[in-house]
């Protein structure tokens, strides 16, 4: 049986008077989306308190039936946080579900809240709560993730190691320089969430279905009531609009690309032929039939999600791309990706952070190979250039040099003093600047890989992110103190 149906008469929950027999259970089946979108029940809840209040406002209801729907919307609150409340398997998505929750508490007179409001502007309104919440939460494991890059690199701000282009070595750096990259990446998915919550600032609901409602004539107060800054401009846009979903998986995708390409890292400098990284037992996992694994899971994870939050967004945005406005069905399908990417993202941010934190890397063998695969060449092609070479005759120069290199077998900083003068004599003295030490400690520009350099950047980083800290918990909190009204 549809649960829709009563005492023998054919219905559709909220909707069906002009239909004269139920949908078919296949149909009902494809419609349902109860199993998923009763993440939405606290965000609904407290929507339609808003609405209730709207509705009084406006004299469509007394306020002594104001008064019993409100509470019993705020006993659902608790009978759902609690699990005393549940969707039943004939309710087809949370509205029907909690308006049936409502007509239990209250009978007929429950449905009363159902007027000028439909579930176009309901959802709406939900998904956007819901996300300004999730995405807060994000925001704020992000700091931590932040927090633990930049103690990482703090401890090892000195710690000389080869830089990389191509996975090749290319130039001495300081490996807290190196972790530091990871931070503001974040850094910049931390702006982008906080450009997104001023883009997601304004209300759908009083929207209706698309025209706007004859009941509810000023939307502003519920806006205003549940933490918005104003009302949707177009009722139409207001009901069909998913971009503040598909901006939201798009930083949760490019966030996933942060953390893959780190994960990337990981799993590089804790191979047995890098041996840099050393993983804490807590983060990493073992072979079920070789003992002696040690395998960096929790880095691949990090580099597996990502393509699955890709598939998320590229999901949504395939279902936008074809959709006439105002609202379609179609757009139940913007749920289960954004749940799918939201939650994920949680599951995998806390324990990526102890990864970092908790990481030891070795020093020594960094410290070996900062010089490897002639990573002192551009030194060679400096020092002429600051004798007044131009740097096209340097930079062959200091080619020459690399091949000689390679013809004995040697590194850079062993050539005599006779092989660098017979590529160039303006290569008198360059010994004083082929060690690491003088190749790092000579790039001193704010961006740069000296130790001063590096100083200034750990500790800027940090000042934005306490800065950003507190701009996500002022949100969090005027979030809470809204639901909680």
């Amino acid at each position: 049986m549809n649960s829709n149906e009563k005492n023998g008469e054919p219905s559709a929950g909220l909707w069906g008077g002009r239909f004269t027999s139920r949908a078919a259970d296949s149909v009902f089946a494809l419609s349902r989306s109860v199993h998923f979108d009763w993440r939405l029940a606290p965000y609904d809840l407290v929507s339609s308190r808003a609405h209730v209040a709207s509705l009084t406002d406006a004299g469509v209801i007394s306020k002594e039936v104001a008064a019993q729907l409100d509470n019993a919307l705020t006993e659902l609150i608790s009978d759902v946080a609690s699990g005393k409340f549940q969707p039943l398997p004939t309710d087809e998505d949370v509205h029907s579900a909690l308006e049936r929750g409502l007509k239990e508490k209250l009978g007929d007179i429950g449905g009363a809240i159902r007027a000028g409001r439909s579930r176009n502007d309901q959802v709406a309104t939900d998904l956007k709560l819901y996300l300004i919440d999730q995405m807060l939460e994000i925001a704020h494991q992000l700091t931590s993730l932040q927090e633990a890059l930049l103690k990482k690199s703090d401890e090892y701000k000195d710690a000389l190691a080869p830089g990389f282009t191509h996975l090749q070595h290319a130039q001495p750096i300081l490996f807290g320089h190196e972790l530091a990259k990871h931070a503001v990446a974040l850094e910049r998915d931390l702006s982008r969430i906080i450009d997104w919550r001023k883009r997601t600032s304004t209300s759908p609901l009083g929207a209706g279905a698309l025209a706007g409602s004859s009941l509810v004539t000023s939307p502003e107060k519920s806006a205003h009531q549940l933490g918005f800054s104003g009302v949707v401009a177009n009722s139409i846009d207001a009901v069909s609009d998913r971009d503040y979903v598909a901006e939201a998986l798009f930083i949760i995708a490019l966030i996933g690309v942060h953390l893959s390409r780190l994960g990337e890292e990981w799993t590089i400098w804790s191979s047995s032929e890098f041996g840099w990284a050393k993983l804490d037992d807590a983060y990493a996992t073992g072979s079920s039939i070789m003992p002696q694994k040690k395998n960096p899971d929790i880095a691949e994870l990090a580099r597996g999600k990502a393509g699955r939050f890709i598939g998320d967004l590229t999901g949504l945005l395939t279902t936008l791309k074809g959709l006439p406005f105002a609202y379609n069905r179609d757009l139940q399908e913007d749920k289960e990706s954004t749940f799918d990417a939201v939650e994920n993202l949680l599951l995998l941010l806390p324990p990526v952070t102890g990864m970092i934190s908790s990481t030891a890397f070795v020093r020594e063998k960094m410290a070996a190979g900062a010089t490897m695969g002639f990573a002192l060449a551009t030194e060679i092609a400096d020092f002429l250039a600051r004798k007044g070479l131009p740097f096209s005759i340097a930079h062959e120069a200091a080619g020459r040099c690399v091949r000689i290199c390679e013809e004995k077998g040697i590194e850079l900083d062993a050539l005599s003093n006779s092989d660098l003068v017979a590529v160039h004599p303006l290569l008198e003295g360059v010994h004083s600047a082929l060690n690491a030490r003088s190749a790092v400690n000579a790039r001193s520009s704010a961006n740069g890989t000296a130790l001063s350099s590096v100083t200034k950047q750990i500790a800027a980083l940090e000042e934005n992110r306490v800065k950003n800290l507190k701009w996500i918990s002022d949100e969090r909190d005027r979030f809470s103190g809204m639901m909680s009204q």
